[in-house]
């Protein structure tokens, strides 16, 4: 079912948790057992990330280097039919442009339309570890919007090679980014919309928001997308803090803010135990206000703590 055929048929608010494929090395097993513990709230589907490769230098016998590009995260569409098929659930695989190309990214749709499963996450992704800023690869996407079109071309049966006639079409419900704090590369937030505007009005089904910490920037957000004409369905996405640590890693990585009044109380923690029972305390206060504001969905990050997000949950549905 598609996230929005979820979102139009549900009385209330619905729920939906997002995982990282397992490292490579580890066996499905490992995220069984991180999804396990929050199955019992029957999420409505679960959102798992694609990783781009990342170029590293082997050294080799005779004491020189060769260039390798690993995937250090990969099957992404395996683990989706994989959680299909264990779970009975639906699954929202992301797609990226870092590190495929088109024709890469039209072999990775056709498999998803094979598994049946209609829904996808476009994004650009990000820099690869070696790159200051975003390089699309040869014959690859430069931006979000440009893979969104391609995903449209396919759902009207349109592929990249052009003596493919009457191809079949598939029926992918497109989710895209939102950020209510803006993306770190857009010059204001004025602009940010636009940009999402477009890809609403390109095809995006509905918006999956960046991490925030401060309710009111995302009913900000929320508002500001409604008064320029966006109608789709804005999910927010939410994480907890759980170590000292994440108050210069978030904002650096993710470029979030975190209020005052968080960071002041979790600077005078003594142990990140501390810090994850305050965390917690925070996402449980922010969901219950979320939810009561009626919004569609509560999105959080899983991405290694199973057991706050269980916690969350509990004392919010």
């Amino acid at each position: 079912m598609k996230v929005t055929e979820h979102i139009q048929q549900a009385k209330s608010t619905l729920l939906s948790f997002e995982v990282l494929p397992p490292l490579k090395g580890k066996t499905i097993t490992s995220l069984y057992d991180h999804l396990d513990p929050l199955m019992e709230f029957k999420p409505s589907w679960i959102n798992v990330t694609y990783h781009r490769s990342e170029s590293m230098f082997k050294k080799k016998a005779d004491g020189s280097f060769e260039k390798v590009e690993v995937r250090k995260r990969p099957g992404t569409v395996g683990i989706c039919a994989a959680i299909m098929n264990h779970y009975k659930i639906d699954t929202v695989p992301h797609l990226i442009c870092g590190g495929f190309t088109k024709r890469e990214s039209e072999d990775a749709l056709i498999d998803l339309n094979f598994l049946g499963i209609d829904n996808v996450l476009v994004l650009r992704g990000d820099a690869a570890k070696n790159e200051t800023s975003f390089e699309p690869e040869p014959d690859g996407h430069a931006h979000a919007i440009d893979l969104q079109k391609q995903v449209v071309n396919l759902n009207h049966g349109i592929y990249i090679d052009e003596d493919i006639r009457d191809g079949g079409k598939t029926n992918f419900c497109i989710g895209t980014a939102g950020y209510p704090e803006k993306h770190f590369e857009a010059p204001n937030l004025d602009t940010d919309l636009q940009f999402l505007k477009e890809k609403v009005e390109a095809g995006a089904d509905y918006i999956m928001t960046q991490m925030f910490f401060d309710n009111q920037k995302f009913f900000a957000f929320v508002k500001a997308c409604r008064a320029m004409g966006i109608q789709v369905p804005i999910i927010p996405g939410l994480k907890p803090i759980t170590s000292k640590k994440q108050l210069t890693v978030l904002p650096r990585i993710f470029h979030v803010d975190i209020p005052t009044d968080l960071s002041n109380t979790i600077l005078n923690c003594k142990t990140d135990a501390e810090v994850e029972t305050i965390g917690t305390t925070w996402l449980i206060q922010q969901s219950k206000e979320l939810k009561a504001a009626g919004v569609p969905v509560l999105h959080y990050y899983t991405l290694g703590k199973p057991k706050v997000i269980r916690n969350v949950v509990k004392e919010v549905f």
